[in-house]
Order: structure tokens, then C-alpha cells, then sequence
């Protein structure tokens, strides 16, 4: 007999997923590991039954494949060299600037807000404060018409 289809929030799974992808960039960051063997490590050993596992894949993918770009963007918004912040705080930026810029069906406050969480979750103890002040600058330039709109 097969396991019942369980209906997911949409939101809920994409939260997972970022989260799963926040941890996975983490150990991408800090051991170069192959992203496939990362992606296959996270299914087998986390439980992803809750996550969007296509989101996961995309996060943990296209970030790497767009790094300069996404860079290239956050940098000049930052008040130090990209090297000097933190690890977790770095793969939640990134994050963060990936889905301002190439994620306009999500809305740029749910993005500083999945941001923010993720900070206070994983972060140093204000790590949350630089997250927003960071990401609401980029919002104001990825997002300028959706912000204008009061949206």
C-alpha cells in the first residue's frame, strides 16, 4: 500500500527548501564539495518529504551557476569584503539576491522575511538586522516598481 499524497503549503515547502539550500550553500561554501553529491546527501539523509525538493534544486544550483552575477550585485551594498561576513549569513544573502533578482512571483517582502528568519534561526545574534538592511537595499533596486506599488 503507497504512502497518502500529503497536500503542502506551497509557502510552507519553499521555506523548508530555503532553509535545506541555506545549509547546503553552507557546506558548498566551505568544503567545495560537488553539488550533486551535496543535493544527493540532502535527500538521503534529511527529511525533505515537506520541502519543495524542485525549489531546493534550483537554490542549490543556479546560485552557484550565477555566483558572479549575484555577487556582482551584492557587493556594492555591503559595508565589507563578502569574505569577512559570516558563512551563514553569506549563503542567506545570496539567497536572498537570487530571489530578488531572478524570483519576481515571489514577493520581495516574503524574500527579506524567509531572510530574516533564516538569520535568527542560523545566524550570529543580530545577524538578522544586517540581513534586512542589506536585502531592503536590494529590494529598492530589483524590486523598485513592486515597493512603488505598495505591494
Amino acid at each position: 500500500m503507497s504512502k497518502p499524497v500529503v497536500s503542502l503549503n506551497p509557502q510552507h515547502a519553499k521555506r523548508r527548501a530555503r532553509r535545506s539550500a541555506m545549509q547546503a550553500l553552507y557546506q558548498w561554501q566551505a568544503s567545495m564539495q560537488n553539488l550533486g553529491d551535496i543535493e544527493q546527501q540532502f535527500l538521503a539523509d534529511q527529511d525533505m518529504s515537506k520541502a519543495d525538493t524542485g525549489y531546493f534544486h534550483e537554490l542549490l544550483h543556479q546560485i552557484p551557476a550565477r555566483l558572479d552575477e549575484l555577487e556582482d550585485a551584492l557587493i556594492p551594498l555591503l559595508d565589507r569584503p563578502l569574505n569577512e561576513i559570516d558563512p551563514v549569513e553569506r549563503a542567506i544573502l545570496r539567497i536572498g539576491i537570487f530571489e530578488l533578482s531572478n524570483r519576481p512571483d515571489i514577493p520581495y517582502r516574503v524574500v527579506l522575511n524567509e531572510a530574516i528568519q533564516l538569520a535568527k534561526q542560523f545566524g550570529a545574534t543580530d545577524g538578522h538586522k544586517y540581513i534586512n538592511g542589506i536585502l531592503d537595499k536590494a529590494a529598492r533596486e530589483f524590486r523598485a516598481p513592486e515597493i512603488n506599488a505598495g505591494l
